[in-house]
């Protein structure tokens, strides 16, 4: 055998055995050939793309951010935040706006100018990036539109009094209108004892007193607003009031006219039950024997001097309602801005809405008002009550005392009867004027009782995130985040429950007071009362001196 190998294979490559065939190898090298070809690919686009950035750069020179945006949206959140706490009142800001928002152009238009001046002395050219264009645009949309609300606002306040609080006669003198005024002549009737009698305007003021005769008087005034005589006759026949008596029923009624509006001052018997239906004006009454209705859409509720019980339907937010001297009860549905009573014999029940102000005395009968915010029960009511958007105050109560309410402040003085309160984002002052239970709840606020220096009571008090301090001997306390304690004033008695999260608690040493609630003053009722123009509100009791907390 021969020692010499045989012919290698024509290529030179290496003679048998071969290596054998691997696809997974072959496919790894493939695609890491791939990839270094799209890298080297993705390279010389980067390559191509920062040299032609560089040919630009040279051209305009770099982009630089200009400080006028930034002060801006600094500028529109400081602006915000004031609104939204409150500092700045929406509608004040706006009109303000819409004066001065051209002003805002002229400085940023300066900063701008700064800029440009600035960048001229540098060595290299510059570019300011305009991203802020858009915001400038924006406000300057939103202040045309402030600039014409600013503009229209007179004429649609004119048209909200005319619609809403009794025709501001100026309304229909914004298109050129004269006023025409016409005295009609005196309707009067006959009626028998006893009558109802209904009294219907849509349009204009109603007043409402009582006379010593069987015979009921109406007296309107009548204006219109017209280009001529001719066409204020026209309105004037259109809207003439008329009486129609039939048994003892009686009805007063004027038809609407949109260019017009009849005043009624209407005199009824002392024994007649009166209604009144008035869509846009004010109601006055006063000095009615057999009680009143009302029913007032658009204008505030005075009465003064009614016998009787009363009810009223206010179909509009921006009445003001106020009675004195109401000898029996009172109910009253639907909204009402500032509410007013004083003197009032028999029950009192509203519900709806109140946007102003409460201010409430001498309430013989049980008192309940009813808010979306707000439910009160005072079984009696001879001293004070005062209601806002951040305060409730009752002063001299007689009988149990129920609140139920969120983020106001509420006080209890002089409480003649058990009382329970229930608040949130408040503080609770509760001072009975005797040994009665309390019970006070609070969610975020205070809970402080003052007791007469004679106290008898059974206490349990709960606090999360805050202090219990008492002028009474009681139990220590721990360190911890929730503190409780129980314990027993003089011989014990009524019981007191107290607890807060996130407030602490306090319990004083008070002054004392009479045993009784003193009676209260019934002031005579006159014969032609007007309505009263400002609350019967006695003057608050001076506050104890300060205890000696332990």
């Amino acid at each position: 055998m021969s020692s010499v190998p045989p012919t290698p294979p024509p290529g030179g490559g290496a003679p048998p055995p071969y290596t054998p065939y691997d696809s997974k190898t072959q496919w790894r090298i493939y695609r890491e050939q791939q990839r270094a070809a799209w890298k080297a690919q993705r390279d010389a686009w980067k390559a191509q793309r920062d040299a032609a950035k560089a040919s630009y750069i040279g051209a305009y020179g770099p982009r630089v951010p200009s400080v006028v945006g930034p002060v801006l949206l600094i500028a529109i959140g400081i602006v915000a935040l004031l609104v939204i706490a409150g500092r700045i009142g929406a509608g004040d800001f706006w009109a303000w706006y819409g004066h001065w928002w051209p002003l805002l152009l002229t400085v940023a238009g300066l900063a701008l100018l700064g800029e440009w001046a600035i960048d001229l002395q540098r060595k290299t050219p510059v570019r300011r990036s305009g991203g802020f264009i858009g915001i400038i645009i924006l406000l300057a949309i939103l202040g045309f539109f402030a600039t014409g609300w600013n503009h229209a606002q007179p004429w649609f306040q004119q048209w909200n009094d005319h619609n809403n609080n009794g025709f501001d006669d100026n309304f229909f003198n914004v298109f050129g209108l004269p006023e025409h005024d016409s005295e009609q002549q005196v309707l009067s009737a006959q009626i028998p004892a006893n009558s109802a009698v209904d009294i219907q305007n849509p349009r204009g003021d109603v007043s409402v007193t009582a006379g010593d005769t069987s015979i009921v008087e109406v007296q309107a005034h009548e204006v219109a607003f017209a280009n001529s005589d001719a066409d204020a006759k026209k309105i004037f026949d259109a809207e003439a009031a008329h009486v129609t008596v039939s048994g003892g029923a009686v009805l007063v009624k004027s038809e609407s006219n949109a260019n017009g509006r009849v005043n009624f001052t209407v005199t009824v018997p002392k024994s007649a039950r009166v209604t009144v239906e008035d869509s846009k004006g004010d109601v006055v009454a006063g000095g009615l024997g057999a009680g009143i209705g009302v029913s007032a859409g658009h204008g505030d509720v005075h009465l003064s001097a009614i016998a009787g019980s009363v009810q009223a339907h206010l179909s509009s937010g921006k009445h003001d309602f106020s009675a004195h001297q109401v000898d029996g009860d009172l109910t009253i549905d639907g909204d009402v801005n500032d509410f007013t009573l004083s003197e009032i014999k028999g029950k009192v029940s509203q519900n709806g809405e109140i946007q102003g102000d409460v201010h409430l005395e001498n309430i013989a009968g049980a008192l309940h008002l009813h808010t979306s915010v707000t439910d009160l029960q005072v079984a009696e009511l001879p001293g004070d009550l005062t209601l806002n958007s951040d305060d409730l105050r009752v002063n001299e109560a007689k009988g149990q005392v129920r609140v139920q309410t969120h983020a106001k402040d509420v006080d209890l003085s002089q409480i003649y009867g058990d009382s329970y309160v229930e608040d949130r984002d408040g503080r609770i002052a509760v001072e009975p004027a005797g040994n009665y239970a309390v019970e006070a709840k609070n969610d975020k606020g205070d809970v402080e009782l003052t007791l007469p220096p004679n106290a008898s009571a059974s206490v349990s008090a709960r606090t999360r995130n805050g202090d219990i301090v008492s002028d009474y001997s009681m139990p220590s306390l721990g360190d911890g985040e929730n503190k409780a304690v129980t314990f027993q004033i003089g011989s014990g008695g009524q019981r007191i429950v107290l607890s807060t999260d996130n407030g602490d608690l306090r319990i004083k040493k008070g002054s004392a007071f009479p045993a009784t609630p003193p009676a209260p003053t019934i002031e005579a009722a006159p014969k032609a009362p007007a309505a009263p123009n400002a609350p019967h509100l006695k003057a608050p009791k001076a506050p104890p001196a300060p205890p000696v907390t332990q």
